[in-house]
């Protein structure tokens, strides 16, 4: 865990193991059109090579990003992404899987210093469809075990009703829907889970002061929300951007941290790279690199400046041999 953290034993780790989404905003800046695998993998080679300087690890994907994961920094560490992209939307669940020619032991093989698996996870879904990914994320966990590997689990949590999760309807479920749902069931020993990737408990957009409209929430019920999330795992925990701006998630840590929340850094990922898309598509990889190399780096050293003073040492709540 020490490789994927900076010096304060806080992970501050930019994310880039999309495939399907990337590709489709790839597609959209460009105007339209399919945007082939190796424009993709160059992409990815961009942000590692780029950004990685100011990480202390990367996220990405075993199936697109193993050359940009060899063009990292020499001190950033290398997370990698276990599952298929997204998920099969033909079928109820939205059940997970697995990169079939990949296992921990491959993973670890190819240089990574730990396992990530993304699961999309409603608490109150049928029993049925639930335990299918608490086997799975079981099975992992065995894996991650025998080849002495960290293991993150990231939840993305949802309604199976298929509610718009950035909607007003949803921002009042999300509390339970995450607490409950990612914090406490994925704490249990059973998953053998190092580090759990999480949502913040409520969405920042229906938060009084935070909002033009009439808000979901009051900020003390916010503030109570953060606190509960910390209650609810006994690991180590960070947050993901889930595309909000760079601007509203450095002020979700501190909103977080005032709350009284114990978080252990970010897996960042849109928030800081995401305008990066557009001028790659359209203008090409050194005018992409141009503005990582002024804007991106600003929107990753602002991130680690407010972490410092906001994010919590994962070594608080893990012992370390």
């Amino acid at each position: 865990m020490t490789r994927l953290s900076n010096g304060n034993q806080v992970i501050a780790a930019l994310a880039i193991d999309q495939r399907g989404a990337l590709k489709r905003l790839l597609a959209l800046a460009a105007g339209g059109g399919e945007f082939a695998n190796d424009i993709l993998m160059d992409f990815k080679k961009v942000i590692s090579s780029e950004l990685t300087p100011y990480a202390s690890s990367i996220l990405l994907d075993a199936e697109y990003g193993v050359t940009a994961s060899e063009l990292r920094h020499a001190d950033c560490g290398f997370i990698a992404a276990y599952e298929k992209t997204e998920y099969d939307a033909s079928t109820p669940g939205r059940l997970p899987d697995l990169l079939p020619i990949w296992s921990a032991k491959r993973i670890k093989e190819l240089g990574a210093d730990a396992v990530k698996i993304l699961l999309y996870y409603d608490v109150d879904d049928k029993p049925e469809i639930n335990d299918i990914k608490h086997a799975l994320v079981e099975r992992i966990g065995s894996e991650c075990i025998a080849e002495d590997i960290p293991y993150f689990v990231e939840i993305l949590t949802y309604d199976a009703s298929d509610m718009d999760v950035t909607s007003r309807e949803y921002a009042s479920l999300k509390p339970h829907k995450v607490k409950n749902g990612a914090m406490r069931e994925f704490s249990k020993p059973r998953y053998n889970a190092d580090v759990l990737k999480v949502e913040v408990p409520v969405n920042m957009n229906f938060v009084e002061d935070y909002t033009s409209e009439e808000p979901v929430y009051t900020a003390d019920e916010a503030r109570a929300y953060f606190k509960e999330q910390s209650k609810a795992t006994h690991l180590p925990f960070i947050y993901l951007s889930a595309g909000v701006s760079a601007k509203l998630f450095q002020e979700t840590f501190v909103f977080s941290k005032e709350s009284g929340s114990t978080f252990n850094g970010v897996l960042c990922g849109r928030a800081t790279w995401k305008d990066a898309v557009a001028i790659f598509a359209k203008e090409g990889e050194e005018a992409a690199k141009a503005w990582l190399a002024d804007q991106g780096r600003r929107n990753v050293e602002e991130l680690n400046d407010v972490l410092v003073t906001k994010a919590s040492p994962w070594t608080e709540k893990v012992e370390v041999n």
